[in-house]
């Protein structure tokens, strides 16, 4: 790993103002460690509003847990109905803004104070009702980025019907195959939805996707185009053919609202499944994780004020989609709980231009911007420009997400985009770990670019050996989870036994010390001196060349340390002396590519000079063995690249597994017509 000496402190006034400051802080880690479970007890009494309160915090029959177990609650109580008799109930939840359609049509703009969200949801959790969905059917949404799907979300909380989301990018194939592993009884989507001026048919795609699933009863449609009310305009004035509605099944999401409803929340147990979320793999079936009630609640609502400092006068702005955990998590759940108010965007972060984003945080005086580091990468290679042509004085906490982000990156973002001035938060967590387990603390953790810190209070994380014994601190190990933790996955959908052979049967206790069994995070990591961990990526992704295990993101990070890279991506491929050879992808900086003398020869000469810089910083163990420039790199929407399409490329392979999310499917196509340069 490539390590960034410079080490920033906590600033005073931070410090002094956080939410979670360091006394407090030093409190908590002492509980957790002197009593676990109850440490947590005192929490979820603390945090949660409890229909009936739980008299046993913790039931661990490793590898399965219950938190509060005797406990009822809701967790749509959590975000609307508590705020309802504080002054909180008429700020605003949430601002949200559509992308035009074909460059020519209006953005749209709609906010919604606590009081009209709670109005919004309870009148479509009776509509879900009188659809004959009920506690415990399954939902699936198949939604944009729009308000209806926030309300959706709630709405199937309310009643006790858990919903599993299907990202809007994934193809009608992926849709039906989710929907029927979940036996999902209702699908709720939109007519459309807008991205980069284009239509995005997703009724068309359920349509497809619903023809083969018997279990579904009703298909509820989100208008998006205005065909059922009056709007900016209406079909006809844009390319699109009117929803094809299917009698007997198919409804309009406003026909079945219930206006003036008062429904109250179902009362729940605090194991009842919230939600499902699957977990795309390369092959096979992808995996349903399954999360809770209470302990996910419970561990949102408290990352949001820990992590990210959330306070009244905040407005915080997470770029992830609903399709996502993170969107689960830190666009609905915890700041909505917390009473923020939440700036929710439909489109691309590049349309029309490189300058929406910044436009778009002067505009909404965004303080909290939570993003991910392939963003950062994208945003950074078209130089400083963008983001000096607006103010961002309004910022005060920066996020990272998604990846562990390259130190380069972090420097960028911190001094561009934060001004020098904001804390920025590097979180490492999963889909099946429901929020952030690893993070600085703003105010309280001193930041070191491209480093996760520490686990925040409560989580027991270690770095061990293939033995499952801690590796002692610059030694590269596995990243596990010690302790069962409340927001934890509880399994994967109707398969326990692949829940516990995935997660947790890879390591016991050390020996001589307990057998009980680590979650195994997938991730290689490394402590340093100071006890800090750094995420090195999947183990997936340590490639062994003769002899020597590299992770991936270590090459990565040196590429783009030369002041020509804005972003690599690095696979193995198969070396018959070597056993696995290094192929990395590099995009350039748009001034490296657009200045006058760029030619194939001066190709050829960075290339050569980028495998000296690598070797330089790591090692000449570590030098790619090939170097392939691209003007982009194939990335889903949520702007995560795909790794295995480019070891297909690499390889000559054709890809296999599901290519539905990737953002621009020709990026695939170019690349396979370019050329090696060394």
């Amino acid at each position: 790993m490539i390590f960034n000496q410079r080490v920033v402190k906590p600033s005073e006034s931070f410090s002094k103002q956080a939410n979670l400051q360091k006394d407090n802080h030093s409190k908590l880690m002492n509980e957790a460690d002197k009593s676990y479970e109850n440490h947590w007890a005192k929490l979820a009494r603390e945090h949660l509003s409890w229909k009936k309160p739980f008299t046993i915090p913790m039931t661990w029959n490793p590898p399965f847990v219950e938190w509060f177990a005797d406990g009822e609650l809701n967790i749509s109580e959590q975000c609307l109905d508590k705020h309802l008799n504080t002054a909180t109930a008429q700020k605003i939840a949430l601002i949200w803004e559509g992308e035009p359609c074909e460059g020519h049509l209006p953005s749209e703009r709609k906010t919604y104070t606590y009081a009209q969200l709670h109005a919004e949801v309870c009148a479509f959790a009776e509509g879900l009702k009188k659809q004959g969905v009920g506690r415990g059917d399954r939902v699936a949404l198949y939604m944009p980025m729009i308000p209806e799907a926030v309300i959706a979300m709630l709405a199937c909380a309310r009643i006790g019907a858990p919903h599993t989301v299907v990202f809007g990018g994934f193809s009608a194939e992926s849709l039906r195959d989710r929907i029927l592993d979940a036996q999902a009884k209702c699908v709720i989507t939109a007519n459309a939805g807008f991205r980069r001026g284009k239509i995005l048919p997703l009724k068309t795609a359920v349509d497809k996707a619903v023809s083969e699933c018997p279990c579904v009863i009703s298909v509820v449609v989100a208008d998006r185009l205005g065909e059922t009310q009056s709007s900016n305009y209406k079909v006809g004035e844009i390319p699109f053919t009117a929803t094809q509605m299917h009698a007997g099944r198919d409804v309009w999401f406003n026909d079945i609202c219930v206006n003036g409803s008062k429904l109250t929340a179902e009362s729940l147990p605090a194991e009842h499944p919230l939600f499902i979320l699957y977990t795309s793999g390369t092959t096979g079936k992808p995996k349903g994780v399954v999360h809770g009630t209470a302990g996910y609640a419970l561990w949102t609502n408290l990352t949001c004020q820990w992590v990210f400092d959330i306070k009244p006068t905040d407005v915080y702005w997470c770029t992830a989609d609903i399709g996502w955990v993170t969107g689960h998590s830190y666009v609905v759940y915890g700041p909505l709980s917390n009473g923020a108010t939440v700036y929710m965007y439909e489109g691309a972060p590049d349309f029309p231009d490189y300058g929406r984003f910044w436009r778009t945080i002067e505009r909404e005086k965004i303080s909290i911007f939570y993003t991910a580091p392939t963003a950062i990468r994208a945003f950074m290679r078209q130089g400083d420009s963008w983001p000096q042509k607006s103010n961002l004085s309004s910022l005060r906490l920066l996020g990272s997400v998604g990846e562990p982000i390259n130190p380069e990156a972090w420097e960028w973002y911190h001094s561009v985009i934060g001004q020098g001035a904001c804390p920025i938060v590097d979180t490492w967590w999963q889909t099946e770990t429901g929020g952030v387990m690893m993070s600085p603390l703003p105010g309280i953790t001193a930041l070191k670019p491209g480093s996760a810190t520490r686990p925040l209070p409560g989580i027991a994380v270690e770095v061990v050996d293939d033995n499952g014994q801690a590796v002692a601190p610059g030694n590269r190990g596995k990243l596990v989870i010690t302790k069962p933790w409340p927001s934890q996955l509880r399994t994967v959908h109707g398969d326990p036994e692949r829940y516990a052979k995935t997660y947790w049967s890879t390591f016991a206790g050390p020996a001589g010390a307990h057998k009980e069994p680590y979650y195994f995070t997938g991730d290689g990591a490394f402590k340093d001196a100071d006890g800090d961990i750094w995420v090195i990526g999947r183990v997936d992704d340590v490639i062994n060349v003769a002899g020597h295990r590299i992770g991936t993101m270590e090459v990565e990070s040196a590429l783009v340390d030369h002041h020509c890279v804005a972003e690599s991506a690095v696979v193995g491929v198969p070396d018959s002396v070597k056993g696995t050879a290094i192929y990395a992808f590099v995009t350039l900086k748009n001034e490296v590519k657009q200045s006058a003398n760029w030619n194939d020869a001066k190709k050829h000469d960075l290339a050569r000079e980028l495998i000296t810089h690598v070797g330089g910083i790591i090692g000449s163990f570590a030098k790619p063995d090939h170097i392939r420039f691209s003007d982009s790199l194939p990335k889903t929407r949520s702007g995560k690249i795909m790794r295995r399409l480019l070891r297909d490329v690499a390889t000559g392979h054709e890809s296999l597994g599901d290519t539905s999310t990737l953002e621009d499917v020709s990026v695939l196509a170019n690349l396979r017509q370019s050329t090696d340069d060394e």
